[in-house]
């Protein structure tokens, strides 16, 4: 089955093709025989009900430096295509939620990747709330009286935006820590978005796994390790990856989220684990199945392909 596949992404002329999970999904596409078009968000456009971008088509090659061959700018309307994949970075800001208005008006016709509606409601650190047995003591809020409360109860706790990404903003403050009405009020100047606050996990230091589920399913995991000294993991941040097998516990967490997932249409999620909890459920632009590639040559993003010729299949 030869699928016709746009891609929403960032310029992918600038793309580390090393870690990149979406040029990663696209080769496995194009392997498949699916043909590729790429466009950015800022040039989708609705009219009387129909979607439309500009974007150009394009094959791909692992040659850093050139690895993407590029056509002619034209503009296109997204029903004709038989996937969407909706891979542009967050943040999850107004922007990237509108973006979701747009998709949400050719799903499931053209299956978007994705489902726009849950990847809407579902922001990565809230969506992981409907599973308090999974997580750590979690409290999301604006109110700096709760966070006093909270960090009285628990001692040691990290803080992170609501919307943050790729571990930008993440803070440890221990019992006695005095600044972190300095650190809110800063939250405040930039932004009107609550704080998620979680008693910490010195297990952390072992690393935060990340486990790659496709509807539902758990296909494998890699660990990420802080430098010393650190308590930020992601690989962006400077986190080391490492192969890791997925224990039992990660198993139960998986078999607990999995149902949920497959239900709202999350086909490619990306979980993250500390010890025995599940922190955040990634479902905008999950990475992490490169490294997995690499250390155990599971390609989360092939099974991801045939997951979605099946469900073409039957539509």
């Amino acid at each position: 089955m030869s699928l016709k596949v746009a891609v929403q992404m960032d310029p992918i002329e600038g793309i580390n093709i090393e870690g990149d999970t979406t040029f990663l999904m696209m080769e496995s596409a194009q392997t498949r025989g699916h043909s590729l078009f790429v466009y950015l968000t800022g040039t989708l456009a609705m009219e009387n009900g129909r979607v439309f971008a500009r974007g150009r088509d394009v094959t791909v090659q692992r040659v850093a430096g050139d690895h993407a061959t590029l056509g002619e700018v034209r503009r296109v309307e997204l029903s004709e295509f038989d996937v969407v994949l909706m891979r542009q970075n967050p943040p999850f800001d107004m922007h990237y939620i509108d973006t979701t208005f747009f998709l949400e008006m050719i799903h499931p016709k053209t299956l978007v990747v994705n489902n726009p509606v849950e990847v809407r409601n579902a922001p990565e650190k809230l969506l992981v709330t409907k599973f308090p047995q999974l997580q750590p003591p979690t409290l999301i809020t604006w109110d700096k009286a709760a966070i006093y409360d909270f960090r009285e109860r628990h001692g040691d706790i990290v803080m992170k935006p609501l919307n943050g990404l790729a571990g930008s903003g993440v803070t440890r403050h221990l019992k006695d820590d005095p600044n972190i009405d300095a650190l809110l009020d800063l939250h405040e100047s930039v932004g009107r978005e609550p704080v998620i606050v979680q008693k910490f996990l010195p297990s952390v230091v072992k690393g935060d796994k990340r486990i790659l589920l496709v509807d539902g399913e758990p296909v494998g995991a890699i660990n990420r390790v802080p430098k010393k000294g650190q308590i930020r993991s992601n690989l962006a941040v400077g986190g080391k990856a490492e192969p890791i097998e997925l224990s039992a516990r990660d198993r139960e967490i998986c078999a607990a989220i999995g149902p949920e997932l497959k239900a709202r249409g999350l086909i490619f999620v990306g979980i993250d684990v500390i010890g025995d909890y599940l922190t955040e459920i990634n479902v905008t632009s999950p990475t992490g199945a490169v490294a997995l590639k690499r250390f155990t040559g599971i390609d989360a993003t092939d099974v991801m392909w045939g997951r979605i010729e099946a469900l073409r299949a039957k539509a």
